[in-house]
């Protein structure tokens, strides 16, 4: 799989000064945590689910989350589980008639450790398509037991597993507790540093410990005590000496329409080629010009892809995960081995500083992000990418 897979060849040419490489289940972990991107939840419920998620997969999606947790009822868990094992066993047998199959990175979210080896065992032969677990409400006493889950699971089927917690217990939220609380996990996800392939973020489970929920006219980093938290787990668990891991950003609740209090976020200018106005008025009439801004403060940040409850998010977090070939050609220059003995020097287009020993981080940081999705040519615009995307 690839990002921007869905679109044609002659297309990506079209797009890309260096085209995303393609990937597999069995890549890297740093490639694929880098990879996610917009990891698009489902409840695992729905009766056509194999059908939906091939038909995500030609949309480009590349990662997608099946939830037996909060996106369906108590009642309906065991209703799930057997609904994931008949699924998972269409996409198997649909694999094996047509001989291949590209789909995206499947992950099930769980509820209790037990649920993990007992899903893994239901599945039999399908666990080949399954990439691993989520793991909610993460803490270090909850978190031992789910990836010792994880590993027996993994040691049992055969099929590597990968765990993706998710921090939004109240522990974290909670200004007295938070210090120990990320320690904790700290302590417990290096532990298992070759299982855990990226942090997820539960912004919703943090707005609802305090009543909150915000509009779509505004950002998680609007919601101060929401955005404390984030800066805080970026501080201790993603660092860029080699002990961080990779956190995604939070999921955007809005698909349709609301009654606006503010301005628009989207400037009118990016927009003003061709029929470009009207794909800015049909997101700002989807709430989705605020998503774009939270992507973009996301990034910022130090968060990398998005949990998506919807279709129509996924695009525009490919789009401005791109890198533009001014961020390449930058990042080119402060990695070059010649480099090594740090300085500074003007870029190559000669509007700002780059010092090589500050600035090297961010440029293998960026360079990894170029691998996944791909660098875009010189005079193309996150318009192009988002267009392009959207039109298949």
């Amino acid at each position: 799989m690839r990002h921007f897979g869905h679109i044609s060849p002659a297309a990506r040419e079209g797009l890309f000064h260096r085209e995303p490489a393609e990937f597999t289940a069995g890549s890297p972990a740093r490639i694929l945590a880098a990879a996610l991107g917009a990891t698009l939840y489902s409840p695992a419920v729905r009766p056509q689910l194999a059908s939906d998620i091939r038909k995500q997969a030609a949309r480009g999606v590349v990662s997608m989350v099946l939830c037996l947790e909060d996106s369906i009822s108590d009642a309906e868990v065991t209703a799930g589980e057997e609904n994931l094992v008949r699924q998972f066993a269409e996409l198997d047998a649909q694999a094996r008639e047509d001989g291949a199959a590209e789909l995206p990175l499947l992950f099930v979210r769980v509820r209790t450790p037990e649920q993990i080896p007992d899903l893994v065992a239901r599945l039999g032969a399908s666990v080949r398509w399954l990439a691993g677990f989520v793991l909610p409400k993460f803490t270090e006493e909850r978190g031992i037991a789910f990836l010792d889950a994880v590993a027996a699971a993994e040691a049992a089927s055969g099929q590597r597993l990968y765990a993706m917690p998710v921090l939004e217990s109240p522990e974290l939220l909670h200004l007295e507790t938070r210090v120990e609380a990320l320690a904790g996990i700290s302590r417990t996800v290096n532990r298992h540093r070759d299982r855990v392939l990226a942090l997820r973020l539960g912004v919703t489970d943090f707005c609802s410990a305090y009543g909150l929920r915000r509009s779509p006219d505004m950002t998680a980093y609007d919601v101060q005590i929401v955005a404390n938290v984030i800066a805080d787990v970026v501080n201790v668990l993603s660092r860029a000496d080699g002990t961080g891991f990779t956190v995604t950003g939070p999921v955007w609740e809005y698909f349709r329409h609301q009654e606006r209090m503010f301005k628009p976020q989207l400037r009118r200018s990016p927009f003003l080629d061709g029929q470009a106005e009207d794909l800015r008025t049909t997101l700002i009439e989807h709430d989705l010009d605020g998503l774009l801004r939270e992507i973009e403060l996301d990034r910022a940040n130090g968060l990398l892809g998005k949990t998506c409850i919807h279709p129509a998010h996924t695009t525009p977090v490919h789009a401005l995960s791109v890198v533009s070939l001014e961020e390449f050609s930058d990042a080119q220059d402060i990695l070059r081995p010649e480099r090594g003995g740090g300085g500074v020097m003007r870029s190559a287009y000669t509007n700002k500083m780059n010092e090589v020993k500050p600035h090297r981080a961010w440029a293998e940081r960026t360079m990894l992000r170029a691998e996944v999705f791909g660098v875009a040519k010189e005079d193309v615009g996150f318009v192009d990418l988002l267009t392009a995307g959207l039109q298949v």
